[in-house]
């Protein structure tokens, strides 16, 4: 695509990542085939192709919108379009880059202020997010259905985690919204883990990867939360800790690109990079694991959501598949099973139409072969697609840990 960016487009720190970008991408449209505003909307510019070329005509010094605004903000940045682009083009990156663009230019209205700085708030807060969410818990019955709706249908208990007592260590991230919402997934991968021979060591000065700052596009304050994670770890990644495990994808598929978004920061662009290496999704560690030893030998119907933060981001699509179906679960069918649940973060609640019909679509995909319960590797998928009341939904870690300690043995 040939383009010619604007003068005050070339002063951008990442005018060239950007022109590059542009460049690669040949307009064919195959992604608009898997994108689902597109599917869902059937307009243009709420494709990866028409937002590519907004973006194109944001940064050649064309008008900008509120409408350009609105196209950009319904973008899942589900990644799907990338797995299917021929040329390679790096779109959330793009996306990124045009977004902070948008914003600097076009005011939000009131509502959306309050609602997005709400969120900036209240989710990177893992502590204060629990305390609402057990306050919301308490008085479910007098909340109104989109509140209540919200919450978990139940909250499971975290078990004991083991002490860390093996040779082989890792550290895992614990996530803004999970201790509240899901507190038992971390919970039983530290159990599964000491059983592989792996201790998990806790690092409690690591707070939120940063996503949601940044994907809300309050980039700076994003990375910044990446810098003191960074921080936080270092010292454990120094005394030989040998992976950063994410237990929720999207979470992970953030940490994988420190590497990327601070690479032109000279304090820190070598650690990042380290960091970004060690991140590894929990069946990253698990699948290389002897995981026969454990001797699960479960036949439970298990229908697994894939999130697009592991199979488009991570490019992992498959792999938890593949563990549980060598754990002796049984998995059924799932149609359609690359395309966006409507979760995408904070898209729920910014995009609530558009998030409700992708879930009520993938959950009509995921329920067609009847299974017992449904798992995924995110919290916020889980929490998503639970949130519709229909069959469980599930962190696959915590069917795994079951099985692993039926009833009569559970400690």
């Amino acid at each position: 695509m040939q383009t010619n960016l604007s003068e005050q487009a070339r002063q951008l720190p990442r005018a060239e990542e950007a022109e590059r970008i542009l460049r690669s991408c040949v307009h064919c449209g195959f992604c608009n085939a898997t994108c689902p505003t597109y599917q869902l909307l059937g307009d243009e510019l709420d494709g990866p192709r028409g937002r590519i070329y907004l973006i194109k005509q944001v940064l050649e010094g064309n008008a900008v919108t509120a409408q350009t605004q609105e196209h950009l903000d319904r973008c899942l940045t589900c990644r799907n379009c990338e797995t299917t682009c021929p040329s390679g083009v790096e779109y959330h990156t793009l996306l990124d880059i045009g977004r902070d663009v948008v914003e600097q230019v076009v005011p939000r209205p009131l509502g959306e202020r309050v609602l997005r700085e709400g969120l900036r708030l209240l989710v990177p807060r893992p502590a204060l997010f629990k305390a609402l969410t057990q306050t919301g818990q308490a008085f479910r019955p007098l909340l109104p259905a989109s509140l209540k709706n919200k919450l978990p249908r139940q909250i499971r208990v975290a078990k004991p985690r083991p002490a860390v007592t093996h040779a082989r260590r890792v550290l895992m991230l614990e996530g803004c919204v999970q201790p509240g919402l899901s507190p038992n997934t971390n919970a039983a991968t530290a159990r599964v883990l000491d059983r592989l021979g792996i201790s998990v060591v806790p690092i409690r000065e690591a707070g939120c990867c940063g996503a949601v700052d940044y994907h809300l596009n309050a980039q700076e304050q994003g990375l910044q939360r990446a810098r003191q994670n960074i921080d936080a770890w270092w010292p454990a990644v120094q005394a030989g800790a040998e992976a950063i495990v994410q237990t929720a994808s999207g979470c992970g598929a953030f940490v994988k690109e420190y590497g990327h978004l601070l690479a032109a920061d000279p304090a820190y662009a070598d650690k990042a990079r380290r960091i970004s290496e060690l991140a590894l999704d929990l069946v990253e560690v698990l699948r290389a694991e002897a995981l026969e030893t454990l001797g699960i030998d479960s036949g439970k119907r298990l229908a697994f959501h894939c999130p697009c933060t592991l199979q488009h981001a991570q490019k992992l699509g498959g792999a938890v598949e593949q563990v549980l179906t060598r754990l002796g679960f049984h998995l059924t069918r799932v149609p359609d099973s690359h395309l966006c649940c409507g979760s995408a973060g904070t898209y729920s609640l910014t995009q609530p139409v558009l998030s409700r019909q992708l879930r009520d679509n993938k959950l009509n995909a995921l329920e067609s072969g009847k299974p017992e319960v449904i798992v995924t590797a995110n919290i916020g998928c889980q929490t998503h697609l639970d949130s519709a009341g229909r069959t469980p939904v599930r962190h696959w870690i915590e069917l795994v840990e079951e099985a692993l300690n039926p009833p009569e043995n559970r400690a």
